[in-house]
């Protein structure tokens, strides 16, 4: 942030605009920026998912619309921007209309914390993990509003699994961080991320002396994104569409947005966590290899540095991608047994054994 924060005042300097005026409008500039990727990057993955799924499934996906379909998101973005929003009858319109802006805000709140690359963490705090935590298990609260608003039992019923699900995939979450943060020795995502250098690249990630922690952490993201095989919120055979039933036009657009953004925010922790984050696997980055100490190679490198990030992401959406192609749906019942009965016991495993590791003197 401090490269961008001296460019913006250099040129707000050419035109003998106060310093004040710089140091109050700063933040705008990447909060922008994060906007704007964020809704490129949501209707990417929305037609990677449709594609995918078409091809794990033996079907076509979207291909008409555009080229190969690729305007078919945008198209699907623009109906549900143009169609009108109706408020039932008897539900409650504060809370109703509340669920949609308290879905989205802690989501985006979510991406400012990212590490994206060295000079780019909107939220850079020393314990940032744990706000990120936060912020990811907020929506939580929308999810459950907005159910309970609609005075619909389709909707209460997919917002109380929602509440039941989170609830019991946090707590083998949290032991898996706790292990990442006795790896590392820091409780801030950069901090996480640079403790996972090495000059052997990737063998320094974190995801091989806590590989146990990685599945439980992976599974549990599933879980809280309401994804299959645990979209037991959203399960359209037996809630017609869950907690969001009721809504329509723009509200159910914001749903649909955090849902995508979600997604991609946690890929991106899990890649931070033990993968290395905006690490490059290869222990030097391509620009140092290719252009050495250069003015261009040191700009390069950040741009490399999200390229390396947003890939590991990208390998993380496929999987959780191709398990939605591969998986049924879990009972309700199974879903709270699996997460109390086989993730915790094996989280708190996960941390003795990273301990171990870790103060035994065998990393």
């Amino acid at each position: 942030m401090n490269l961008l924060y001296f460019m913006y005042m250099e040129y707000l300097a050419k035109y003998n605009i106060p310093k004040l005026f710089g140091d109050i409008t700063f933040y705008i500039i990447p909060f922008c920026i994060i906007a704007l990727a964020l809704l490129i990057i949501v209707l990417i993955l929305v037609l990677a998912e449709r594609k995918l799924l078409g091809y794990f499934t033996q079907r076509k996906g979207p291909n008409r619309v555009g080229y190969w379909g690729i305007l078919q998101t945008l198209a699907d973005a623009i109906k549900l921007l143009c169609k009108e929003n109706i408020t039932p009858k008897g539900v409650d319109r504060f809370l109703f209309n509340l669920a949609p802006v308290l879905v989205f805000v802690p989501t985006f709140a979510a991406l400012g914390i990212i590490p994206y690359c060295a000079e780019f963490t909107f939220v850079n705090t020393s314990t940032n993990v744990i706000l990120y935590l936060i912020l990811a298990a907020f929506p939580i609260l929308s999810i459950f509003l907005g159910g309970w608003a609609s005075n619909n039992k389709y909707s209460l019923m997919g917002a109380m699994r929602s509440i039941a699900q989170v609830i019991s995939y946090e707590l083998p979450v949290t032991f898996v961080l706790l292990s990442i943060v006795v790896l590392s020795s820091s409780t801030n995502l950069t901090g996480i991320t640079l403790a996972q250098y090495s000059r052997a690249g990737f063998a320094g990630w974190f995801i091989f002396p806590c590989i146990i922690g990685f599945v439980v952490m992976f599974v549990s993201i599933l879980a809280e994104l309401n994804r299959c095989p645990f979209d037991l919120p959203e399960a359209e055979s037996e809630l017609i569409c869950g907690y969001n039933t009721e809504y329509s036009g723009m509200r159910f657009a914001i749903f649909y947005l955090s849902e995508y953004a979600m997604l991609f925010a946690n890929s991106m922790f899990l890649a931070i966590l033990f993968l290395g984050g905006y690490l490059s696997p290869f222990g030097g980055y391509i620009s140092h290899i290719l252009l050495g100490d250069s003015y261009l190679a040191s700009i390069l490198v950040y741009f490399e540095q999200v390229f390396w990030l947003f890939l590991k992401s990208a390998l993380l959406i496929f999987i959780i991608i191709w398990i939605r192609a591969t998986l049924p749906r879990l009972a309700s019942f199974d879903l709270l047994k699996f997460s109390w009965s086989i993730l915790l016991p094996v989280s708190i495993v996960n941390l003795l054994l990273v301990v171990l590791i870790k103060f035994g003197g065998l990393l």
